[in-house]
């Protein structure tokens, strides 16, 4: 397999995770979008969006990041990423689309340059912009955790939705929003850093990073 990615790249780091929990090897790929490599020829043959992450297995090019973590649950099963029933998995799904299509998509690279460049906001107000959306979006995910706490995001193990938090969090910081208002959010995020296939696989150790 390999996984054509870029290190400070939410949706790549949710990928890397999930490979890492599962023991796959991979061939890393990298794709430097603050140098807009996505969009050289040579990376529009392996994705239409000229986005990333883009996994390919053999012949197979996958695209999006939570269809690639479930590719990788239905193709290599253990240890799953996503309950056994049909109720708790549509939970864990709905939890992983709180922030990948709530949170994430608002303070996407190339949604936070057209607000710059074409719109021609200043930092400031992007960055206002950015904290705003991931302050507030959080606040929905804290909601949840609440209401059933456990070890993860759901359960003692890690799921899709724990792939997908701990990424936002790392942008979340990096662009410095407040966190103190969301304590489960923070909880499950210091338990799964404790495991390595999330430490090992954050943007400062990946081999395109600096």
């Amino acid at each position: 397999m390999e996984l054509f990615n870029y290190y400070r790249s939410s949706a790549s780091y949710r990928v890397r995770i999930a490979l890492a929990l599962k023991g796959l090897d991979y061939d890393y790929r990298s794709i430097h979008l603050q140098k807009n490599e996505q969009l050289g020829e040579d990376y529009a043959a392996v994705s239409a969006a000229r986005l990333v992450p883009t996994l390919r297995d053999g012949d197979h090019l996958l695209t999006q990041s939570l269809a690639i973590i479930e590719y990788l649950d239905e193709t290599h099963p253990q240890p799953p990423l996503l309950p056994g029933d049909a109720v708790t998995r549509a939970q864990v799904r709905s939890l992983a689309m709180d922030i990948a299509c709530e949170i994430h998509p608002l303070n996407n690279l190339r949604v936070l340059r057209y607000l710059v460049q074409s719109l021609k906001l200043s930092e400031d107000d992007k960055d206002r912009w950015y904290r705003h959306w991931v302050e507030t979006g959080l606040e929905v995910v804290e909601r949840r955790l609440a209401a059933a706490p456990a070890t993860y995001c759901h359960g003692d193990t890690p799921t899709l939705a724990d792939c997908v938090l701990v990424p936002q969090i790392f942008n979340a910081r990096r662009f410095n929003c407040k966190l103190d208002h969301v304590p489960h959010v923070m909880r499950v995020f210091d338990a799964c850093m404790k495991l390595d296939a999330f430490e090992k696989t954050r943007p400062e150790a990946c081999p395109d990073a600096g």
